[in-house]
């Protein structure tokens, strides 16, 4: 079902689509598992992070997100100050330890990791390294995803440097990405990572690059919302809201600088839902 879902509704995401699959599945399928999954998703807004997160939620639990056992923590939202640092480890600790013990195989998805506090994060390391047990409780069984905004910049220099040279996307490997991404994501002071001994120690087991996505994938996204709500699709109006988005860089056009995030709200002023 996880492979599905990513074929039929994730697009211009092979590395991603890669990655989680094998990375889930593998994990799943570990009956001695040394430490729990540990995911960190990066791109630009609207490249599908959050999308993918829920699709490892639904093929885990059948209530998906709203499943009690998925735990969905947002910066700007569950630690909104700076002074409260001290009280948010504590909470979080708590948290976490008190829902594995409930159930080993908890998700915890962390949003807006390039907001969170930094330093913060790091609280939740006991539980993401390899002991077997934690005052009588194992974590191994756990899931953690990680979403940034952070490392975009250098995700996009890749895809575009493979794109000035000729080469597709799809030409574009795991490798050619993953260390970029954790020295950048490490040492840059608002992803939430930095300088964090969470990258420091190889607790990360996967960086997940988010490619920016292309006016093609625009509207791909766009025909599959039309046909989900069950209108029959006008192809005009599909590359009228494509050619509404905007794109960089400037001069190529060829990302969308939001990638599939304003596409919904296009849909309700074209269509009369």
């Amino acid at each position: 079902a996880l492979q599905q879902n990513l074929d039929r509704k994730l697009f211009g995401q092979h590395l991603v689509n890669k990655v989680i699959v094998k990375a889930v599945r593998g994990f799943l399928n570990n009956t001695n598992a040394k430490k729990p999954l540990a995911l960190s998703l990066h791109g630009w807004t609207g490249t599908g992070k959050n999308f993918v997160s829920k699709i490892v939620a639904e093929s885990i639990y059948k209530r998906g997100l709203k499943s009690k056992y998925v735990h969905q923590f947002v910066a700007t939202l569950h630690f909104p100050h700076a002074h409260s640092i001290s009280l948010y480890k504590d909470q979080l600790q708590s948290w976490i330890r008190g829902n594995v013990s409930i159930c080993p195989r908890s998700i915890f998805i962390f949003d807006e990791m390039d907001k969170m506090h930094a330093g913060l994060i790091d609280s939740i390391k006991p539980f993401l390294d390899y002991y077997e047990l934690l005052d009588g409780v194992s974590y191994r069984q756990a899931i953690f995803i990680f979403l940034s905004n952070a490392g975009a910049e250098k995700i996009t220099e890749v895809a575009l440097d493979f794109w000035r040279s000729g080469r597709t996307r799809e030409d574009i490997r795991l490798t050619d990405m993953q260390n970029a991404l954790s020295v950048s994501v490490f040492n840059n002071k608002n992803s939430g990572f930095w300088h964090s001994t969470l990258i420091d120690r190889n607790l990360i087991d996967y960086f997940v690059p988010f490619l920016p996505l292309e006016y093609k994938h625009v509207k791909m996204c766009v025909r599959v919302e039309i046909e989900s709500r069950g209108y029959t699709v006008d192809e005009d109006i599909l590359t009228r809201i494509a050619d509404e988005m905007t794109y960089f860089p400037r001069e190529e056009r060829i990302y969308s600088d939001k990638g599939c995030k304003t596409v919904y709200a296009k849909l309700d002023y074209y269509y009369d839902f």
